[in-house]
């Protein structure tokens, strides 16, 4: 099945018909700012409408009443939103009404399956574009009336096929009501009027469908049918998430949760509820070997109920059944165990619509496209099927909250039937909202439906009584339905039901109140709600995100499941598995009853690739159960570890540790401040005037007696351990007056939290709450804060923190969170639930390794400029700057050889510590020691980077660390290099002064390696950085031009401290300032003192190259002239350009405050003093 062409033509079809549904409902007066009426012109037949073209649209009789019906239902939609939208809705509702129609007719043709067996959007005949319906309308079943007769000739004779077509389609539409009702519901009513339609437009949706799709895959399965509705809602699925960001509207539900299920994965929830189901109950079925997913243990052992059952017994449900995907493939294992029992398909397939499978969803297009693909999968086994007038027992729900009340004067009469009535409209409020969550009871409700189909008028006719039988009434007899559905109980539930975790509304409400130890996603609320559901031994299966096995959030649920219920079978997917959705998933089966028999499980989790591999992978562990991936583990094992995670792999040795002592016990674990603003209370440290941060203070106390403003913050980063990731600083001026004020403007409550005052500026432990991969702890020396994303350990006695680090970046403590933190979120309850036991055989050499395991990581973060500890570049050591390479490359590779010996020196201690000495190895790969190998590029742009910042005055050769970020300047500290008098050096991309910064990075490396080596020197940083040129020089100068400042950015995270003033894509005018060095005259001096000058500079060389044109007889050179002379006069026409812009900017003379940061203070240099922003530096 080619799904990108299923996607790509889904995706467009949705925007076609509802652009062309748009465009015509505007030729009727109705659009998204309202509703217009007719012009006063119009008559009781003939209607006339301005649309903007001096020629009004017209239109009449029936059309008149479809448009009456049209404004009728925008109306009724109004009622309960706004106009906008309910217009929205109503065109978006009209457009899939039409699609489903389409691909529903699309795929009857291609299988054979129309009863006029005439193809009505394409031909049998090979490369034939006119439909067969078409060519001989006769043909078909449909029944034309003298007047259709004569204007098919009509219309045959003149050509006009279009029109015919779309008369044809629209009839054959309304027949195909009388086999598929629910699908093709009489279309005399306003979407008929909406329709365009065309076969001969070759961009028309007809076309497409015909030709983009192939004809196999809709004869592959009616699984086509489900992917058509994923990919058409896809687009707006994605509107809807990017529009709310979190809480997602009533309406939007459908569109925001829903997502089809891959149909290996129905098959194996399906072949393990239902299979098994009639399995267990029937020790001489033969069904098993029918069922490719069927789980069993090693042993192949089956534990056998004694109930007989018959195949009518096998009820199953679906309460979010989507397009119907996990319902037609019950469908197929249920004529399985239908043709053991003796049955026919044709008897079969009326027994299993009829009674044993039932499906809900709140989506009308879901339930369009599964009653559509139940009649399919009937007709299949029964070819006429579709005339028996055997309708399934699936719907779409529907809610109550536009009736006021069940009774009517002179309709209903029977008060005990009436309380029925009264009680569903109150039960099915807002059911659209909540879906089938709703808990409804148990009535007689068959007498309830004769009671319905006995009703009539009677007595004097009235307004009431004549709106409740035509609209009240039929309503209820489809609410009826679904809840006789809603009060049944089933042997087997099976679903994928809704994810989303932002609920707002009456679904919150109703959620918080029902459901409030299960509601921390809709798909947790479900799977407790399922077993309402459930028979006693019955089934519930599901595909749900696999967070609920591990995270605390899910605890209850969990607890619920373990000692109440069963795990039959699970299988864990590997984390990025699922294609069609962000979130890692599993998918399992429950039993609704306790469980003798241990459950059965697959751990995928190394398997990348996708569903395809996932697949595989199961297949293959079904066949060779010693796979290493397939466990089987009594479900009360997990409430050994805390919090009761889902450990199937876990072994007893495992399990065994969590009866030692804790993290807890030593020490507390804290989860860090939220500022509630992060942009107003964070920095890297980098931005702010260095003399404002303060460094390795014990407590509150001393800050507010300093003139201190930033703090060091803890928040998280990168995966590294040991030490690092030393980047940001916070606002916590005045012991953090300013944060732990911060109100919301609308309610005045604080905003931020989790301030932990009673620890801030401790020494501890820190982590990266979410990691992408490994977990690694880092010592945290006094004097910081900490953020929520980089929460910390504070040990109860100080003297056991290196011991409980080095147990933190342990092979024990990483083996023991990838069972009880798979989903990588790791939260301080987790962390301190982690069994650590100290052994005081052990621990002055585990405390003396971690001790140097820190020193070790300390010295590899601060030998790189964005530590505030860094003092002097690492290429500085040696004659030469190849020997400084050398010398650099040992430095690290000694470094890095130690950490690593010291890493698996401590994995072995504590795997004998724990005895796990035959479980684990102690050996660390090179990609989990987080200090940096030597790397001749990066280090050499890093080098360059250094020279930048000693030309800008920030280092200087002559002093260690920061000579310059804020404050006062000291000349007194620069005599080797002095840097550039006016804050502004010149990238050029030609040699033009020999103070632009090639000459200035020159005479740098000349000053720190003298002289006679500079040449050697700049050819290896040329060949280092790989970039075109001629020369040295040449290569230097186009890293600056071109990457330079794209590798500054990197560095310091799109938080630039040197600004590039750029001209633009012609390399025109290209300038570095230093931000801790700008004021309000820089902008001016960077336009008058340089600019200007590279104009003049432009100008010259454009005369020179005018003259060489002239004056020589080099056909060659003149050639080469004129080149450069085009280039030259684009350089100096964007500079022009440029100044234009840059002088508005240099009037306003614009200061900035370092505290503002980057962010703020780059947008407020771009910006005039009358609020226009002005593009002149580089995009960041």
């Amino acid at each position: 099945m080619n799904k990108t062409a299923i996607k790509n033509f889904a995706v467009w079809a949705r925007r076609k018909l509802i652009s062309e549904i748009t465009y015509k409902a505007g030729l009727i007066g109705i659009n998204e700012k309202g509703i217009s009426q007719p012009l006063s012109i119009s008559t009781g037949n003939i209607q006339f409408f301005d649309i903007g073209t001096g020629n009004p649209n017209e239109i009449s009789d029936h059309e008149i009443k479809q448009r009456n019906a049209l404004v009728k239902r925008i109306k009724e939609k109004e009622s309960t939103s706004d106009y906008k939208t309910a217009f929205q809705f109503v065109i978006e509702e009209v457009a899939y009404t039409w699609f489903n129609r389409l691909i529903a007719i699309r795929f009857m043709e291609v299988n054979d399956y129309l009863p006029s067996r005439i193809r009505v959007l394409s031909s049998e005949t090979l490369g034939k574009s006119e439909p067969d319906m078409v060519t001989k309308p006769f043909d078909t079943d449909m029944v034309f009336s003298t007047y259709e007769t004569d204007r098919i000739m009509k219309l045959k004779q003149e050509n006009k096929l279009d029109e015919l077509f779309r008369m044809l389609f629209i009839k054959q539409c309304n027949k195909l009501n009388e086999v598929l009702p629910e699908l093709f519901e009489r279309t005399a009513d306003y979407t008929e009027l909406l329709l365009t339609i065309s076969f001969t437009d070759s961009d028309g949706i007809v076309s497409h469908l015909v030709n983009d799709i192939t004809e196999e895959d809709f004869t592959e399965a009616v699984e086509i049918i489900g992917w058509m509705y994923q990919y058409y809602n896809e687009e707006r699925k994605n509107e809807v998430i990017n529009i709310y960001k979190g809480t997602v509207k009533k309406e939007d539900i459908p569109a925001a949760t829903q997502l089809f299920t891959t149909d290996w994965v129905v098959r194996y929830m399906v072949d393990n509820s239902l299979g098994r189901y009639w399995i267990e109950r029937n020790p001489q079925s033969k069904l098993q070997e029918k069922l490719e997913y069927f789980v069993t243990s090693k042993k192949e052992q089956i534990q056998y109920i004694d109930e007989k059952i018959t195949p009518e017994d096998l009820t199953f449900f679906d309460p979010c059944m989507g397009s119907g995907h996990i319902l037609v493939y019950a469908f197929d294992v249920l004529m399985e165990i239908y043709r053991e029992s003796g049955y026919v398909d044709r008897d079969a397939a009326k027994e299993i619509v009829e009674n044993n499978l039932f499906g809900l969803d709140i989506d009308n297009r879901a339930f369009q496209l599964a009653y559509f693909a139940m009649m399919m999968k009937a007709r299949s086994y029964d070819r006429r099927f579709l005339t028996r007038e055997i309708e399934p027992n699936v719907s779409t729900i529907i809610e109550t909250n536009t009736i006021a009340k069940f009774t009517c004067e002179g309709v209903t009469n029977d008060k005990e039937q009436n309380d029925i009535g009264e009680y569903l409209i109150r039960a099915y409020k807002d059911a659209k909202e909540i879906g089938s969550l709703l808990p409804i009871e148990k009535y007689d409700f068959k007498a309830f439906t004769e009671y319905l189909n006995s009703l009539t008028l009677s007595g004097q006719l009235t307004l009431e009584s004549d709106y409740w039988v035509e609209g009240t009434l039929p309503e209820m007899k489809k609410i009826v339905k679904q809840a006789v559905m809603m009060s049944d109980k089933y042997a087997v539930v099976c679903t994928n039901p809704p994810y989303m975790n932002k609920l707002e509304g009456q679904l919150k409400k109703f959620v918080i109140e029902e459901y409030k130890p299960y509601k921390g996603d809709l798909f947790s609320v479900f799977m407790y709600k399922n077993f309402d559901y459930c028979k006693p031994d019955g089934y519930s299966a599901f595909m749900t995100p696999f967070v609920w096995m591990f995270i605390k959030t899910y605890e209850q649920l969990r607890e619920f499941v373990i000692r109440q219920k069963s795990i039959t079978t699970l299988v864990q997917m590997e984390y990025s598995a699922f294609e069609e959705a962000t979130v890692p998933i599993c998918s399992f089966v429950l039993k609704n009853g306790k469980e003798s028999e241990k459950g059965l499980f697959f751990k995928l989790s190394d398997f990348k690739g996708g569903m395809e591999v996932q697949k595989q992978k199961v297949l293959e562990a079904l066949s060779n159960k010693e796979c290493g991936y397939f466990y089987e583990t009594a479900s009360l094992n997990f409430t050994k570890i805390p919090n009761s995670p889902i450990a199937f792999s876990v072994n007893e040795s495992t399990f065994s540790l969590f009866q030692d002592t804790f993290i807890s016990t030593f020490g507390e674990t804290r989860e860090g401040m939220a500022t509630a603003n992060n942009d107003l209370f964070l920095r890297l440290w980098f931005e702010v005037d260095r003399n404002r941060i303060g460094l390795n203070y014990k407590d509150g106390e001393m800050t507010q007696k300093s003139t201190m403003k930033w703090f060091p913050y803890n928040k998280g980063g990168d995966f590294r351990k040991w030490y690092g990731n030393d980047e940001y600083v916070v606002n916590w001026e005045n012991d953090g007056q300013a944060i732990m004020n911060f109100k919301d403007e609308k309610t005045g409550r604080i905003r931020s939290h989790n301030y932990n005052l009673d620890y801030i500026f401790q020494e501890g432990i820190t982590w990266t709450a979410l990691s992408s991969g490994n977990f690694g702890a880092r010592y945290s020396k006094q004097g910081k804060l900490a953020d929520s994303k980089g929460s910390m350990l504070y040990l109860h006695n100080t003297k056991n923190t290196n011991y409980a680090l080095a147990f933190l970046n342990s092979a024990v403590s990483s083996h023991i969170l990838k069972v009880t933190s798979q989903t990588l979120d790791f939260k301080p309850g987790r962390i301190s639930e982690l069994p650590m036991k100290i052994e005081d055989n052990f621990f002055e050499m585990i405390t003396s390794l971690s001790r140097d395991a820190v020193t070790i990581s300390k010295n590899d973060w601060d030998s790189f400029e964005v530590s505030w500890d860094f003092e002097r570049h690492s290429l500085l050591n040696g004659p030469t700057m190849q020997s400084s390479y050398e010398n650099w490359e040992n430095e690290c590779n000694n470094r890095f050889y130690q950490l690593k010996a010291n890493e698996e020196e401590l994995n072995r201690i504590f795997n004998n510590i724990y005895g796990l000495q035959g479980e684990l190895t102690p050996e660390v790969g090179d990609k989990e020691v987080t200090v940096r190998r030597a790397d001749l590029q990066r280090d050499i742009k890093s080098f360059i980077s250094y020279a930048v910042g000693c030309m800008f005055g920030r280092y200087s050769l002559d002093v260690d660390g920061l000579a310059y970020a804020g404050g006062n300047w000291d000349d007194s500290i620069y005599s080797t290099v002095i840097p550039n008098a006016d804050n502004c050096i010149l990238i050029t991309d030609e040699e033009y002064f020999g103070d632009d910064i090639v000459g200035l990075f020159t005479e740098f490396v000349k000053g720190v390696y003298g002289s006679e080596t500079l040449e050697e020197n700049l050819d290896f940083i040329a060949k280092a950085l790989g970039n075109k040129g001629n020369n040295s020089r040449e290569v230097i100068r186009n890293y600056f031009v071109k990457d330079f400042y794209k590798d500054h950015l990197k560095t310091y995270q799109k938080r630039p401290i040197y600004w590039l003033y750029d001209s633009g894509k012609q390399d025109g005018f290209k300038a570095l300032v230093y931000m801790h060095r700008y004021s309000a005259d820089t902008t001016g001096i960077v336009r008058v003192d340089y600019l200007h000058k590279m104009q003049k500079i432009y100008a010259s060389e454009i005369d020179r190259m005018i003259d060489m044109t002239e004056n020589s007889n080099n056909t060659r050179e003149i050639a080469q002239a004129e080149k450069r002379k085009e280039k030259l006069v684009k350089q100096l026409k964007e500079t022009k350009e440029y100044d234009e812009k840059i002088a508005h900017l240099a009037i306003s003379r614009v200061a900035i405050d370092l505290d503002d940061g980057v962010k703020v203070n780059y947008e407020k240099v771009q910006t005039g003093q009358d609020g226009k922003k002005l593009v002149v530096l580089g995009k960041i």
